[in-house]
């Protein structure tokens, strides 16, 4: 058998270099909030089931109780097809804009 070797920068922070998260270390951002885009929902309620906690209501307007979600959870926002569903992060006390958090 072969030996399989497993590389990993040698500063974890590389892994945020560029792009959004560049120069922001990874406990530097919190989520703080979920939001459903009314304009983009199709109202095929894919989140409903996969939300382990139930957060998300069955009914029309599928209204979120953000008292129930699992913060680190995304199953809502991966299994959206429209992509209605995004987070809003913090950094520090600053709010970031849905552009600057996905």
């Amino acid at each position: 058998m072969g030996t399989l070797t497993m590389r990993r920068p040698a500063n974890m922070l590389d892994l945020f270099s560029g792009g959004l998260f560049e120069g922001v270390t990874p406990m530097m951002l919190t989520r703080d909030h979920l939001v459903r885009h009314p304009d983009r929902c199709t109202h095929q309620a894919i989140c409903i089931p996969v939300c382990p906690t139930g957060a998300w209501l069955s009914t029309p307007p599928y209204k979120f109780d953000a008292s129930r979600c699992i913060e680190t959870c995304r199953l809502c926002l991966d299994a959206c097809p429209s992509h209605a569903i995004y987070a809003v992060y913090r950094k520090g006390d600053k709010l970031l804009s849905p552009q600057q958090s996905s």
